[in-house]
């Protein structure tokens, strides 16, 4: 389980932490429809019990900011995430804002086990409180010379949808968050449930910063057709199926003859090959964590160590699946 703590202050923008927060739900959701345990658990904190948010809408019975030094707290994955408030400069003088910087001050980061999280202009609240220093980060655009002031010794990224530099991952603002809860929720629960969620928030799902393609579990999916993201998801989540194209038609309530149709005006792609491009990134990921070929195979729902190695010089991939150094 992972503890997200949603760090609020006065006027905080509403869509830098409800569209995450929203995320984070409907990934618990998922989960759940799918026979898993829920892995979010959600916490708005802040040093005030009730606020305006950045529409005037009130928000109360907020938690207290919590003590991270408490029994337990350093078995349990915790996420900080702390975002931006109107303006072109970040409010850090009023009391609620040093009240959270004196909290903040107190955190030690570390990867997989407490991490900060930041949406527009909360990477500059987390450099005045010297949480940035020999990180990478990224804000909105608006803020960037502000981060660079507030923390010299912090690598600032311009033009950037994201950062990940673990244990520190930032977002440039408002919607980008969304894209960078997605970018971690495929990290913590798989490519395919952060596709399942993209698809249900209606949202173009973006990769990391700097992969140079959007991953087979993410592409073809930029339409709107609900039958074939039922037969999309159905295959992501479980590639290793016996899949035929009545099969999924089956998925989708439709004849094989109007799926393939639709697969090949929506996605782009015809139904086999779908398959055959989503079972190819199973089978790199179990080669990239150390399985052999015969195993990444098996797991992928290959037939053989052939039909693999034919599905990797279909889609040119470079090099072999037996070279060690393959990539993603």
């Amino acid at each position: 389980m992972i503890d997200v703590f949603f760090v609020l202050l006065p006027h905080s923008l509403i869509l830098d932490w409800a569209g995450p927060a929203e995320a984070l739900r409907m990934a618990n959701g998922a989960l759940v429809e799918h026979g898993q345990n829920a892995r979010f658990t959600l916490h708005f904190v802040s040093p005030l019990p009730s606020m305006q948010t950045s529409v005037g809408v009130a928000l109360t019975g907020l938690e207290a900011l919590p003590d991270m030094q408490a029994a337990g707290a350093d078995t349990t994955t915790r996420w900080v995430v702390l975002v931006g408030q109107p303006g072109n400069v970040l409010d850090v003088d009023s009391d609620a804002s040093r009240a959270v910087l004196h909290w903040l001050r107190g955190l030690r980061l570390a990867a997989g086990r407490l991490e900060l999280v930041t949406v527009c202009a909360g990477s500059v609240l987390a450099a005045h409180a010297g949480l940035l220093a020999g990180h990478r980060a990224t804000t909105h655009h608006h803020h960037l010379d502000e981060l660079r002031r507030a923390e010299p010794q912090c690598d600032v990224v311009a033009n950037r949808v994201f950062v990940d530099d673990a244990p520190v991952f930032s977002s440039a603002g408002v919607t980008t968050g969304v894209d960078l809860f997605l970018h971690r929720i495929s990290a913590e629960c798989g490519p395919a449930l952060a596709a399942q969620v993209a698809q249900t928030m209606v949202v173009a799902l973006r990769r990391g910063p700097n992969d140079p393609e959007l991953s087979p579990f993410l592409a073809y999916r930029a339409h709107m057709h609900p039958a074939l993201h039922r037969v999309q998801d159905a295959v992501s989540q479980a590639p290793e199926t016996g899949w035929t194209v009545p099969g999924m038609a089956q998925v989708a309530h439709t004849s094989t003859r109007h799926l393939t149709r639709l697969f090949l005006q929506h996605a782009g792609v015809a139904p086999l090959q779908y398959l055959r491009r989503i079972r190819l990134a199973v089978a790199q990921t179990a080669l990239h964590s150390g399985r052999n070929v015969t195993q990444a195979a098996e797991m992928a729902g290959f037939s053989s160590d052939t039909q693999l190695r034919r599905a990797w010089h279909q889609f040119e991939q470079l090099g072999t699946p037996s070279d060690p150094r393959h990539g993603l």
